[in-house]
């Protein structure tokens, strides 16, 4: 905490008193329904500011902000805008607490609040509002990667009846004439040139799949962990708890989601379509006889590598059984480093770690 006997004093963030003029609600792509305080402007830390995350109804009760209050607004790190307190001695008359609806306020579905946790979620798994971010997770670059399938895009598809459902996007070729019609992409080159996109996005492996299904807790690391455990999507879907239970990164709750996720027969039928569509369901690496050499081995990337992006790094050290971590541990076995290093570089030559090149790894894949 003191390097070299040093230690920085920082000032007191910047607070400010400002009005709430309401709460605002939205709904995320898992259905969790996020309050928002929205505020007469204020001017902090060099910009303007006017509404703030409440995170749930626990906090609202801590807080007992309502509409109306006076507010205490600071940035977290400087960063992040929070309410910091209520200014109860400033309270209107008439002002009542603040709670979250029974009903999703995108979709009028019941709205249920989670077991052990403070999260409130809408239980329409069709919910409008869920749909775009749904969507959007799967087009994004740590899932499909559909590059140029904007959130526009998507709003408009899903307000016109082409998207309801994942599966859709795969049979949006289908309507290319009448998309260039309405112009609903763009001209005829943008449409072509997404549709293609799509067309190509089918070839990915199942850990991009997996990432972008949505299902609960399992994000890109617990993707391509499934991975190395399954060689098609059909077998993580018959997968049972106790086995997913022995993989790392799949936790208690990660693993009823994910049976929850394959037993639900709306999501079969969405992958059902999907497979009728050409997407892959099958393991790249199994399909080429697995090669997992750098299995039980631990990298971390550092700095930029002369002929490839970090991404594609990491997904050529996954496709051969090895992990990479955000962070230098004791762990770690290499440390993959590129030109301007930073932190990453510092701490693996203190630990003793191997620090290698790209070229380097490259040679060890060979």
């Amino acid at each position: 905490k003191v390097p070299k006997w040093a230690i920085a004093y920082k000032y007191p963030p910047e607070e400010k008193e400002t009005v709430v003029k309401e709460i605002r609600l939205s709904v995320g792509r898992t259905g969790r329904i996020t309050p928002t305080a929205i505020f007469n402007p204020i001017r902090l830390c060099g910009t303007n500011v006017e509404r703030a995350t409440l995170h749930n109804q626990d906090r609202i009760d801590e807080l007992d902000v309502r509409i109306g209050d006076t507010i205490v607004v600071r940035k977290a790190g400087e960063i992040i805008p929070e309410v910091l307190t209520v200014i109860k001695e400033k309270r209107p008359e008439g002002t009542t607490p603040f709670k979250l609806p029974s009903v999703c306020p995108s979709c009028g579905a019941p709205t249920v609040r989670d077991e052990n946790t403070a999260d409130t979620r809408c239980t329409n798994i069709n919910c409008p509002a869920q749909l775009i971010q749904h969507i959007m997770n799967f087009v994004g670059r740590n899932a499909m990667d559909i590059k140029g399938f904007g959130e526009a895009y998507v709003d408009i598809l899903i307000q016109e009846g082409y998207l309801k459902n994942i599966a859709d996007i795969y049979y949006l070729y289908q309507y290319r004439e009448e998309l260039i019609e309405k112009g609903l992409i763009g001209k005829e080159k943008n449409t072509d040139k997404l549709l293609k996109a799509i067309e190509d996005s089918k070839k990915n492996d199942i850990d991009r799949l997996i990432t972008g299904l949505g299902i609960k807790n399992i994000g890109k690391q617990a993707g391509a962990e499934l991975k190395l455990h399954f060689r098609s999507l059909t077998d993580l879907q018959n997968a049972s708890y106790d086995e997913l239970i022995t993989i790392n990164d799949v936790g208690d709750i990660s693993a009823k989601a994910i049976v929850d996720f394959f037993a639900d027969e709306e999501n079969r039928e969405i992958l059902r379509k999907m497979e009728e569509a050409g997407v892959n369901f099958n393991s790249l690496a199994a399909a080429q006889g697995a090669d997992n050499r750098f299995e039980g081995l631990t990298f971390a990337i550092t700095g930029t590598l002369p002929t490839m992006g970090r991404a594609e790094m990491e997904e050529h050290i996954r496709k051969f059984g090895g992990k990479v971590l955000g962070s230098v541990s004791k762990k770690t076995n290499y440390v993959v480093a590129g030109e301007n290093a930073g932190s990453k570089l510092t701490k693996a030559n203190e630990l003793g770690i191997t620090v290698i090149s790209e070229a380097e790894l490259m040679d060890m894949t060979k």
